[in-house]
């Protein structure tokens, strides 16, 4: 990370209309990211680009103390790949999807609720964003929650509400651990 290179953390999911903005907006408020030092973005592995995000994962992450304004919809691609410092994935697939277009994001991937476990049980509050994602690769072994976050397209009102609940207990965590950075 040079002096004026901010450090880039990507939320993937399917669509990028609910879980991955949600977690993406979530983060960025409890970071106060104004894009200086992080850089929180997100995409989806198979949705349409350009649309907004979905009006009941909007309605959640307003409730948590999130803004849905401005947000459109975007696709990964191995070029956005290629400049993240951290990638966070809603499922295992979707970590799977990622390593096989980026191989070499091994060690910086991984599902946001297995990076929030890895931070909770291990204690790596303190740590500089590079230091805390190379000591949380060396423990992901000792994880043993599901990984996966549901994804609520389609669902009801309660499935998104109980998703929105996962997603920030974790971006509560991560920021918690990166806001610290000696």
């Amino acid at each position: 990370m040079t002096d004026s290179a901010p450090w880039r953390v990507l939320v993937v999911c399917v669509g990028n209309q609910c879980r991955s903005p949600l977690a993406e907006r979530l983060l960025r408020a409890r970071l106060g990211v104004a894009g200086s030092e992080l850089l929180v973005t997100s995409a989806g592995t198979r949705g349409p680009a350009g649309m907004p995000m979905d009006a009941d994962a909007a309605a959640q992450l307003g409730r948590l103390g999130g803004d849905a304004d401005g947000f459109l919809s975007r696709r990964i691609s191995p070029a956005v790949l290629a400049e993240q410092d951290l990638v966070l994935t809603a499922t295992r697939h979707l970590r799977t999807e990622v390593l096989r277009m980026a191989p070499r994001l091994m060690r910086r991937s991984f599902t946001i609720v297995e990076l929030a476990q890895i931070i909770r049980t291990e204690e790596l509050h303190g740590l500089a964003p590079r230091a805390l994602v190379a000591a949380a690769a060396t423990r992901r072994a000792r994880v043993t929650a599901d990984l996966d976050v549901a994804d609520p397209i389609g669902a009801s009102l309660e499935v998104h509400r109980q998703v929105a609940d996962q997603l920030a207990d974790c971006v509560d965590q991560i920021a918690g651990a990166l806001r610290v950075q000696p």
